[in-house]
Formats: C-alpha cells, sequence, structure tokens
C-alpha cells in the first residue's frame, strides 16, 4: 500500500509517495506562491492530486499543513496572513470531493513529530518535544506515546510563549514572543546587524564553528534565548526528549551540543538526568512521514489492508 502525501508550508508544497512501512518512495516540491491566497493553496493541491492519482492507484491522501488544524475534521481553523483567507478552509473535505478519496489533514509541525517518532529521532520515546526552528518556531508535544493537540487543537504554540515582556511586535498581535528572538530568522537579524551586511547563516555558522569572536558571541546570545525559552517547557512536561527540527538543524552536533549544554545549566537535577537533545533525521521530510502515519492511524482497523501493510 501506497498513500499519496502532501505537505503544505508558507514557501513550498512537498509532496510524493510513502509506503506503509514508512519509507518515503518519491518526494518533490513545488512554490507554495502563498501570497495568492488560500484558495489558489488548494488549487494547487487539487493539481498535485491529480498527478499522483496518474501515476498510481492511490487508497488515499494525507496532508500535513500551515496553520492551526482539527485533524478530525481536515479544518484549518486558523492561519496567519502567510497565507491569506486559508483559515476556515475544509482541506479534507474539499480534497476528498475532488479526489474521490479518502483524506486527512494534520498541523504540519505535528506531523513532523509523528514521523520522528515513526521512523526518526524519537522512535522509542514516549514523552518528547518537538521544537522546529524557522521563519518562527513551531512546537508538538506527544505525551505517553500520544500527540497533545489540546482543546481546540491548538496546542503547540510554543513561538509564542513570552520571552521578553513588553519585547519586539510578533505577528500574532502580542509582544516579547519566543520567536521573535530564537527563530532563524531572528537570529539572521542579529547577524545582519552585527556584520553590517546581509550574510546567509550559512556562512556566519562558518565564522563560529571557526572561533571567530563576533560570530561566536552572537551565536551563544541567540542558543541563550533558544534555551530560555526551553526551559520553561522541560520544567512543565519532564520530557525524556527534545527533537529540534527546521531547516538550522542542518548545523548538526555544532548546534544540538550548544543548545544541550546552555540547557543542561538551565534546568533542575531530575528534569536533566535523563534529558536528550536530537536532531530531527528527515528534515522537512518527516511531516510527509508524519502525514501519512496520521492517516494510516485513523484507517487502522477500517481497512485490513492499512493494518497489515503497517505491521508486517
Amino acid at each position: 500500500m501506497q498513500l499519496g502525501v502532501i505537505d503544505i508550508g508558507g514557501t513550498s508544497i512537498k509532496y510524493g509517495v510513502v509506503d506503509g512501512h514508512g519509507t518515503i518512495i518519491r518526494h518533490t516540491s513545488i512554490p507554495t506562491e502563498a501570497s495568492k491566497g488560500g484558495r489558489a493553496v488548494v488549487e494547487k493541491v487539487y493539481r498535485i492530486c491529480d498527478q499522483l492519482m496518474e501515476e498510481q492507484d492511490l487508497p488515499g491522501i494525507a496532508i500535513s499543513s500551515a496553520g492551526q488544524i482539527d485533524s478530525v475534521k481536515g479544518v484549518v481553523v486558523f492561519a496567519t496572513d502567510n497565507i491569506p483567507g486559508y483559515s476556515g478552509t475544509p482541506l479534507a473535505e474539499l480534497v476528498a470531493n475532488h479526489t474521490g478519496l479518502p483524506v486527512t489533514v494534520e498541523n504540519d509541525v505535528n506531523c513532523t513529530a509523528l514521523g520522528e517518532y515513526w521512523q526518526g529521532a524519537a522512535k522509542g520515546f514516549n514523552h518528547f518535544l518537538c521544537v522546529t526552528i524557522g521563519t518562527g518556531i513551531g512546537g508538538a508535544l506527544v505525551l505517553d506515546g500520544k500527540l497533545y493537540t489540546g482543546a481546540n487543537f491548538s496546542a503547540g504554540e510554543i513561538g509564542h510563549i513570552n520571552l521578553y515582556p513588553n519585547g519586539k511586535p510578533c505577528t500574532c498581535g502580542n509582544c516579547g514572543c519566543y520567536e521573535k528572538y530564537a527563530s532563524s530568522s531572528a537570529l539572521s537579524e542579529l547577524v545582519q546587524h552585527e556584520f553590517g551586511a546581509e550574510m546567509p547563516l550559512i556562512h556566519f555558522f562558518e565564522l563560529a564553528k571557526a572561533g571567530e569572536a563576533k560570530a561566536v558571541t552572537l551565536f551563544k546570545h541567540w542558543v541563550e534565548d533558544v534555551t530560555t525559552g526551553l526551559q520553561s517547557l522541560v520544567h512543565i512536561f519532564n520530557p525524556e526528549l527534545i527533537v529540534i527540527g527546521g531547516g538550522i538543524s542542518a548545523q548538526g552536533d555544532f548546534l544540538r551540543d550548544a543548545i544541550q549544554s546552555s540547557l543542561d545549566k538551565k534546568i533542575m537535577p531530575n528534569h536533566r538526568k535523563s534529558l536528550q537533545i536530537k536532531l530531527a533525521q528527515h528534515d522537512n521530510k518527516a511531516n510527509l512521514l508524519g502525514a501519512a502515519r496520521h492517516f494510516l492511524s485513523r484507517y487502522e482497523g477500517e481497512d485490513k489492508a492499512f493494518t497489515d501493510d503497517t505491521r508486517r
């Protein structure tokens, strides 16, 4: 059994095919062109589905999407203006009507967590946080092996915990939010201010790794903000693992070790003794895996073919 999988992000829409064992058979991406609005994004999803269905017989479509997602009904309950007019979109219903197939939809960071739990860095862990560091900061929480989504499918908005009261204004309407200081875009702002020119983060990290004084100082300052936010989360949830995802995770052990060292100094001994920091193994492809895992979890027991395929 092979599922069609789609990951709707603000920059690109990734899509492909995942089998019931958690193997990505193939994948590619196209620009989202999010500024054209939610309806245009849905039209792109239709065309992707048509392409996937032309290539092979599919039992269903599994979607990961930006925004707060009612994962039971497959509705975008809230999205920022990064995709104008996307809030309220009954995505699962629209795509199911277009394709005639079962469709599931889950939040993208939740899908990262599910994908890494199924076939990645969180495999074998039942209490963990997944934190994606990118343009903003996203979060997902797995407790006792189950994704925690909150009362209104909005849990995990850790990018909007308050780090500095009366701090920088945020797109959410508040000030001082975590992602305004600890995201990769926040780091880019610091780099440009310090070095006086637009410098790609990959070059900044090369300087920091080489020991260039200004770069090292700035990197440590940013890591302190990252771990100050994580400190509160660790003390509240007592996870055994934090998975760091997003494009910045490409910095590997240099980043992981810095976060682990800084965080260890900020948390109480009983929280520290079993806590591990890992980087997501599947990068942004974890969302495709997580979308498939969400679909399989929904339909296991309803279709024996799904159940058999995932438990062999």
